[in-house]
């Protein structure tokens, strides 16, 4: 299985497809002239895909730091397709008690979402020097890893 299989069958990338197609589905029926309603609908697609998106990036690489950073816009976009819900019934959608569907796919989301998180490789990283995604143990101003690595640019031969 190829890479981008294997990211794409990923259970963490299925179960955000799932929520991303049924919030699909709910906005759908938002009426396009309800301008209270409209932000609101843009907001729910684009948060419904982000869960599906930074899974796919963090997952086509390694290193702890990526990988944390995009956990942090996954659980700010899931917190706010939960909170979302209060918005559609604040103004009036009729059907927002579909949007509960939609909130319980975010519960067995966030679940696999922890396993997923848990996962991560901490000894693979490279120091974030803001200090919001080290591994723990790490501070911003220690040393990388791969300070150590010698490299000299005449071991290389490169061709004119």
């Amino acid at each position: 299985m190829n890479r981008l299989n294997e990211i794409e069958n990923h259970p963490l990338y299925l179960k955000g497809k799932e929520i991303y197609g049924l919030a699909s589905r709910i906005v759908d029926l938002i009426p396009d002239d309800d301008e209270k309603l409209s932000f609101t609908k843009q907001e729910i697609l684009t948060n419904a895909l982000l869960l599906m998106v930074k899974v796919a990036g963090a997952e086509a690489g390694a290193l702890y730091d990526i990988k944390m950073e995009s956990a942090t816009i996954i659980r700010k976009a899931a917190h706010t397709l939960l909170l979302q819900y209060h918005q559609l019934k604040l103004n009036g959608f009729e059907e927002a008690e579909y949007y509960q569907m939609v909130r319980d796919l975010i519960e067995e989301y966030r679940l696999l979402f922890v396993d997923w998180v848990a996962g991560f490789d901490p000894t693979n990283y490279v120091v974030d020097r803001w200090g919001l995604f080290n591994p723990p143990g790490v501070g911003p101003n220690d040393k990388s890893p791969d300070d150590d690595i010698p490299f000299n640019i005449d071991d290389f031969e490169f061709d004119d």
